[in-house]
């Protein structure tokens, strides 16, 4: 059995920590200016921006504050100030800064003295790890013992509590490797040879190769510095078994435990922390919280963080008006007095220390705390000056009288700062406003309802200025957030006005001309100026009235008509203008309406004045009516009443009288021959006097079916047309056979006067008779390959015979419409036959349905017989020299080589 000694690891863990200590400076040294440490291991991010603060240096000045100047080796892309704190003086990215070292140089103005530090920077994800000292390993190894077991390979009884304690190792160990840790041993190797082996991850398993065990000593040996922040502990399993590979031994588990040392610095989770505070903050308010991460074991002191504020910029009021709980990185304030609008922003630096704070033995590292002060509505708006003046001409609406400037040293475009502006004295009829100007925050005073010169001259108004929010509990308005406005009113020259307008008169339809009605004045509203006013007549429709340029009288030029079309339900409205003599002037415009009562002055008439009755005398009644223009009492009810002549009239029709306004007339015979009659009917309305009227009805009798409607033929003959439409139709008949007519004559003429010409031709005299017109032959003489079958008279063959459907040679002429070639004229000029060959030749040459040149051609058949000569006769006997050739000269050019070669002299 094997067991450790008691307090073993305690004596371990503090000669571990005895050389720690041992390391880092033994006692408290004398105070010696220079820097916390010759070297920093910064953390900066990738990009830096301008501005921002990346970290500070530490430096123990012994009392020499305000004596130290600090330089940085890169001043193009740093910045230090006083406090140590190093600023990016432009945006930069690291990578462009390369591996050099930043160099930080202290002097002492007084003593001339110089420190030099040097800034290593490296990315986020860097990790900056300190070198631990060497762990202290005891050259006599502990063994750790199988424990022995019977012949039957059963365990002895042991203790209930018997464990293998575990193996402490120190991580970042610097060697030599390997280290020895402890040996394993059975008691079988007393006897015999055994061999040794572990198993388990670190050995046999990922990540392999970290411990190694000797087989004949079983000395357990680790191969390679350990970390604790990629492993704390490993779990193996050691193995003893002979040389044959049998076990000798059960498998023990072995615990390997990293002792954690101090090798990693706290790390901010974020190099710049943003915050804000409202300005006026009590004591104590809560800013925000920064925290920190330490890799190390959080258990020990390695991992135990303290935060400091190690700066704070400005200071002012105070220098601490910040502090920061060390525990938990939360920041509040310590003092009264914050004030956006002398101090809007803080920057403190914030300093993590592991070891609890040691500065001695911790390390630390520092962050960038940036408090905003959010601005509050402490300040009330104040007006740059106790009066303003401003002017308006008198009835103007929508203008801006004065434009009101406030100050407020709130922050601009918050709610805070925009002003708001009121009106609390000399305005009870509410004719100002001011509303505020969004952009320069300014009020314009602004008149909302007209404002007359004659009522009041001046306006005095009392304007208060507050802002949007409230102002901050205990803060009050002062005495500038009230301002005074005078406004003066500028009198103008306004229009006349008419009243009542419109004005309303009553008068009798039929009014006579030369009537006065009334005198239509207007009234001036510029009581201080004298000024006189003329009228005239703007809209009259009827033309009816005419008003005195200087009195306004108005009166009658024709007689007034309720029943002209101008009058609407009884009223006639006329417009006027009056203008006063100002400068400039100014008009109004005044209507005049005109009530006209009713008087009985219009007759009644018929209505419908057309109709239709069936000749037989069922069904036969006709409703009508009367139209009367004028209005009850002088309208219905009406007297219906049939004229006495003609005697026909009450001998066909009889009127039956259905109410007050309407009647039925009806055929009083049996029967009445269709036509077209009209009935004089006397109708007469209520009036006092009543006036009469002989309306006719014009009724259309017509054969109706058995509903009592007129036939279809009746229709249109009821609706027949009239003379002149008749006769307009006669004469576009006639019109359109004559033009047809001469058509046809014109066609017949024309055909007649083409065989004339023809006639008129003597084939024997007509040279051009003979010239008759081939198909081009083309081909030269050495087409001699014909087929003469061809050239048979057409009049021997049979016509179906001729050209089989289906069957022609390629050469063929298509079966297209023959070209169109010039006719010849009547009597031709001996001297145009020239020009006849041409046309002809034209014709050919564009006919698409010519063939070839070269090839094989078909010709027309000419018929038997010829009215030519034989053209022997042609022959160049020498009597041809008696001929006269010199009528050739009058055929054209083309055939003054003839009359050369035949009509020339010997020569």
């Amino acid at each position: 059995m094997y067991s450790l000694r008691e307090g073993s690891g305690v004596s371990l863990l503090l000669v571990l920590a005895g050389l720690q200590i041992a390391a880092e400076g033994r006692g408290t040294p004398p105070c010696r200016p220079g820097f916390s440490e010759d070297v920093y291991k910064v953390v900066v991010p990738e990009i830096m921006e301008k501005g921002h603060p990346l970290f500070n240096v530490r430096f123990v000045d012994c009392g020499r504050a305000g004596l130290v100047r600090f330089e940085c080796s890169n001043p193009s892309d740093f910045r230090i100030e006083a406090d140590g704190v190093v600023y990016a003086a432009s945006t930069i990215q690291r990578a462009a800064l390369g591996a050099s070292p930043l160099l930080i140089k202290a002097s002492d103005a007084a003593t001339q003295q110089q420190w030099v530090a040097h800034v290593l920077l490296s990315p986020s994800s860097q990790q900056v790890q300190q070198v631990a000292a060497p762990p202290v390993v005891s050259k006599d190894l502990k063994e750790i013992v199988f424990p022995s077991r019977n012949a039957d390979s059963q365990l002895k009884r042991t203790k209930r509590d018997w464990v293998i304690p575990p193996i402490n190792v120190p991580e970042n160990s610097r060697g030599p490797f390997p280290q020895e840790l402890v040996r394993i041993r059975s008691d079988h190797d007393k006897n015999r040879s055994l061999r040794y082996s572990v198993t388990g991850p670190g050995a046999d398993q990922p990540p392999t190769g970290i411990f190694i065990i000797e087989p004949i000593s079983g000395e357990l040996s680790v191969n390679k510095p350990l970390d604790r922040e990629h492993i704390s502990n490993f779990h193996l399993r050691a193995h003893a078994v002979d040389l044959n590979g049998n076990q000798v031994e059960n498998p023990i588990d072995i615990v390997i435990n990293v002792i954690d040392m101090n090798d990693n610095r706290p790390e901010f989770t974020h190099q710049i922390w943003n915050g804000t505070v409202p300005e006026g903050s009590k004591p104590g308010t809560f800013v925000m919280t920064v925290t920190s991460v330490d890799k190390d074991d959080p258990r020990t002191a390695n991992g135990m963080l303290r935060y400091k504020i190690l700066s704070q910029n400005p200071e002012s009021p105070t220098s601490n008006m910040y502090t920061i709980n060390n525990k938990t990185g939360g920041i509040i304030t310590v003092a009264a007095g914050l004030d956006r609008e002398k101090v809007p922003q803080y920057t403190l630096i914030i300093q993590a220390t592991d070891m609890e704070g040691n500065p001695m033995y911790g390390l630390s590292n520092t962050a960038t705390a940036v408090i905003r002060v959010t601005d509050v509505n402490d300040n009330a708006p104040e007006f740059t000056a106790e009066m303003f003046f401003g002017e308006v001409a008198e009835n103007r609406v929508n203008v801006i009288v004065a434009n009101l400037t406030v100050t407020d040293k709130d922050q601009p475009n918050t709610p805070a700062w925009n002003a708001v502006y009121k009106i609390t004295g000399g305005d009870p009829t509410g004719r100002f406003s001011v509303p505020t100007d969004p952009t320069t925050n300014e009020g314009l005073v602004t008149v909302v309802k007209p404002i007359d010169y004659e009522i009041s001259r001046t306006y005095v108004l009392t304007v208060e200025a507050k802002n949007e929010v409230p102002l901050a509990r205990g803060i009050h308005s002062p005495r500038q957030s009230t301002a005074t406005v005078s406004i003066t009113v500028l009198d103008v020259n306004e229009s006349p006005y008419f009243e009542p307008n419109p004005r309303l008169i009553t008068l009798d339809d039929g009014t006579s001309p030369d009537s006065t009605l009334i005198a239509f004045t207007a009234q001036d509203p510029d009581r201080f100026m004298k000024q006189s006013i003329s009228y005239s007549k703007l809209s009259d429709p009827a033309n009816w009235l005419r008003i005195d340029p200087n009195t306004g009288r108005i009166t009658t030029i024709a007689i007034l008509d309720r029943e002209s079309p101008f009058v609407k339900n009884s009223l006639y409205n006329a417009t006027f203008m009056a203008r006063d003599n100002g400068k400039p002037s100014a008009s109004g415009t005044g209507v005049l309406q005109i009530h006209l009562r009713d008087i009985n002055d219009n007759a009644p008439k018929v209505f419908p004045q057309e109709t239709e009755v069936c000749e037989k005398p069922e069904p036969n009644a006709i409703n009508i009516t009367a139209l009367d223009g004028d209005l009850n009492p002088n309208a219905g009810p009406f007297a219906f009443e049939l004229a006495h002549r003609p005697l026909d009239v009450r001998r066909n029709w009889t009127i039956t009288r259905v109410s007050g306004d309407y009647a039925q007339v009806s055929l009083k015979i049996g029967f009445l021959e269709s036509g077209i009659y009209e009935l004089p009917i006397i109708i007469t309305d209520s009036g006092n006097p009543p006036m009469s009227n002989t309306s006719y009805l014009r009724i259309k009798v017509c054969q109706c079916d058995m509903n009592g409607d007129c036939s279809d033929q009746q229709h249109i003959m009821a609706a027949g047309l009239g003379t002149g439409a008749i006769i307009s139709i006669l004469l576009c008949i006639i019109i359109l056979l004559i033009l047809v007519l001469m058509f046809v004559v014109w066609m017949k003429r024309r055909d007649k006067e083409r065989q004339a010409k023809q006639l008129l031709i003597d084939p024997e005299d007509d040279v051009r008779d003979n010239i008759l017109k081939y198909d081009e032959e083309g081909g030269g003489e050495e087409d001699q390959d014909y087929d003469l079958s061809q050239l048979q008279q057409p009049d021997t063959i049979e016509p179906d015979v001729i050209k089989p459907v289906g069957i022609r040679r390629l050469d063929e002429r298509p079966l297209h419409p023959e070209p169109q070639y010039p006719m010849r004229s009547a009597a031709p000029h001996p001297g145009d036959i020239g020009d006849f060959i041409n046309e002809g030749l034209k014709a050919a040459d564009n006919d698409p349905t010519a063939p070839p040149y070269d090839s094989l051609l078909v010709f027309d058949y000419e018929g038997s017989g010829s009215t030519a000569g034989s053209l022997s006769s042609l022959n160049s006997s020498s009597s041809g020299g008696d001929q006269d050739y010199d009528y050739l000269n009058d055929w054209g050019p083309r055939f003054r080589k003839l009359a050369d070669m035949y009509g020339g002299s010997d020569d």
